[in-house]
C-alpha cells in the first residue's frame, strides 16, 4: 500500500516561504504524476500544481510564479516550494500522486498571516 506523507506546513507572515514535502513509501517512479492540491475551509479541493514522471509541470494559473513544484527520484519525495505567501493561500495542502491508482497523503496545513 502506497503511502504519501506531507511535512512543512506551518503558520508564515504574508510575504513569507515555506517549503513542503511529499515523501513516499516507496518509489515515486511508479507515478505517472505527482501533484499539489489544497482545501481552503468552505472551498472545494483545487489543483495547485502537477508534475509528472518526465518532469513536466502545471500550474493553477493564479500561483505561477509564486509557486515551485520539483520532485526528487532518488529521496521518492515531491516539493512544493512556496514564495510571496498571502493569507488567501491558507489552506490545507494534499500530495497527490496517480498512476492505474489515485493515491493521497493526510495534508499539512498552512497558515498565513496578514
Amino acid at each position: 500500500q502506497v503511502q504519501l506523507v506531507e511535512s512543512g506546513g506551518g503558520l508564515v507572515q504574508a510575504g513569507g516561504s515555506l517549503r513542503l514535502s511529499c515523501a513516499a513509501s516507496g518509489s515515486i517512479l511508479i507515478f505517472d504524476a505527482m501533484g499539489w492540491y489544497r482545501q481552503a475551509p468552505e472551498k472545494e479541493r483545487e489543483l495547485v500544481a502537477a508534475i509528472t514522471s518526465g518532469g513536466s509541470t502545471n500550474y493553477a494559473h493564479s500561483l505561477k510564479g509564486r509557486f515551485t513544484i520539483s520532485r526528487d527520484n532518488a529521496k521518492n519525495t515531491a516539493y512544493l516550494q512556496m514564495d510571496s505567501l498571502k493569507p488567501e493561500d491558507t489552506a490545507v495542502y494534499y500530495c497527490n500522486a496517480a498512476n492505474h491508482n489515485t493515491y493521497w497523503g493526510q495534508g499539512t496545513q498552512v497558515t498565513v498571516s496578514s
